[in-house]
């Protein structure tokens, strides 16, 4: 496929309001799909389209989707219903595109046929082509091919703002873990030059953003050159005007030394690790396709909590084919022994084309698979809880993103450990990219409450 900037690119007819026909953009999934939505904005914008935050005002409705977990496919399904009437009613053109287009095409095609554009995460520079013929010629379009080589080189992405940008540094994965669609949805891993990379993160800089998270399914495998990932962490950390980088995810089972020298030792690298333990059973491991035994993942960090104080967060998935109780128990008690400072907790959802879903059977039920789940979130709430209490009456240093959710006399940021700080805004308490203190007063599982100290 050819990597032709999309500003080269004819622009569109115009719409019969006069202007670029209009596009209303909802994103589902993970930080990885946001950031691709900033770069279909970008290919978009391009070619003379323009993008409402209103749904009625729009001539295109494009879903941009995640393929992980099952609520999100029910998320879709709800979503596509409800366009489904206002589509007959004023003509809309509806799009499916990412993860889900690419694994369910057939399913969607057979299902709701009243979908006019399905593409996949490395067909988004056909999009403009195809929403055109859909919109002028009434036909459908496809796009759903993987590529080798697509990373979306030289475009930039269309951001919408504010003090947090992300990077994919790399797009597919060659791990193959049992129960994840990734390598069937996005492809093979293929990494992205670190001149590119390191360009984007100047650009980011030079619009105010403040902290970048480096993106990857599995960033441990990035590689250009001589350039390995740790490497390129302490390059993007070193951008004059980045206040903090982050990065996820790793993989434990080739979880390299010198990232975690890089971690450990640069001030501008946060000390928080997201380190998937996904089970802590070695059958269920082996079954899951991981990589690890339970005792390299312990030795792991052992090895990460010996370089100072990094803090830990990790993904679960309980009722994996065949799990037993015993074997759950084990992951209960592995996480209680372990304190992570968050846990991404889920039960276990077959995902078509998967080796799980080829080689066995799903055969924990909903129940038993609902009650291990929320009995290891219960348990990471009490311990989240813990954790947080424990800086009840410390300072902390906090970056400044931004207004709280449930009020604008309130800042929100995050800790370099990634916990949610609140605090009421005062004439000293900052503005958003700054590093503040705040000291802490009260403490839920997810979130520390504090105040700007007053000398």
């Amino acid at each position: 496929m050819s990597l032709v900037s999309p500003k080269s690119l004819k622009p569109v007819a115009p719409s019969p309001h006069g202007e670029g026909y209009r596009i209303y953009m909802e994103t589902f999934g993970c930080q990885m799909n946001e950031y691709d939505t900033e770069l279909v904005r970008s290919i978009m914008k391009a070619r003379g389209f323009q993008f409402t935050p209103v749904d009625e005002e729009a001539d295109v409705i494009l879903f941009n989707t995640c393929a992980i977990r099952e609520n999100a496919h029910n998320r879709l399904y709800g979503h596509l219903a409800r366009y489904k009437a206002r589509k007959k009613e004023r003509g809309l053109v509806i799009g499916v595109l990412g993860c889900m287009a690419q694994n369910l095409k057939e399913e969607l095609l057979e299902t709701r046929s009243w979908i006019d554009v399905l593409v996949g995460p490395d067909a988004y520079r056909r999009l403009p082509d195809l929403l055109t013929d859909a919109l002028e010629h009434q036909r459908k379009g496809l796009a759903v091919d993987l590529s080798e080589y697509e990373t979306y080189a030289h475009i930039v992405p269309d951001r919408t703002g504010g003090i947090n940008g992300w990077i994919a540094v790399m797009r597919g994965c060659d791990n193959f873990c049992a129960f994840c669609v990734v390598p069937y949805t996005r492809g093979r891993e293929r990494s992205r030059d670190p001149e590119g990379i390191l360009e984007e993160a100047q650009r980011l800089a030079s619009q105010g953003v403040r902290q970048i998270t480096l993106l990857g399914q599995n960033v441990n495998s990035y590689r250009s050159g001589v350039w390995d990932f740790a490497r390129l962490l302490v390059a993007v950390a070193e951008v004059p005007g980045i206040q903090r980088v982050r990065f996820t995810s790793p993989h434990p089972k080739d979880f390299p030394p010198a990232l975690l020298e890089a971690v450990a030792q640069h001030p501008i690298i946060c000390n928080q690790i997201h380190l998937p333990l996904q089970s802590a059973n070695d059958r269920i491991l082996e079954r899951m396709a991981r990589g690890y035994t339970r005792r390299e993942y312990l030795t792991l960090v052992e090895a990460i909590m010996k370089k100072g104080p990094i803090v830990l967060t990790t993904d679960l998935i309980c009722g994996f084919c065949g799990e037993t109780d015993e074997e759950f128990q084990e992951t209960y008690d592995l996480v209680k022994e372990m304190e992570y400072q968050a846990a991404f907790v889920f039960k276990y959802s077959e995902r078509k084309h998967t080796i799980a879903a080829r080689k066995y059977p799903d055969n924990i039920s909903e129940q038993v698979k609902g009650y291990r789940t929320n009995e290891i979130i219960e348990l990471q709430k009490e311990i989240s809880l813990r954790n947080n209490q424990a800086l009840i009456g410390h300072e902390v240093e906090v970056m400044i993103e931004g207004h709280s959710k449930k009020s604008d006399q309130q800042w929100m940021g995050h800790t370099e450990s990634n916990v949610t700080v609140v605090w009421p805004k005062t004439a000293q308490s900052g503005l958003p990219g700054d590093l503040v203190s705040i000291s802490i007063h009260d403490a839920t599982p997810s979130t520390l409450y504090g105040m700007t100290p007053t000398s």
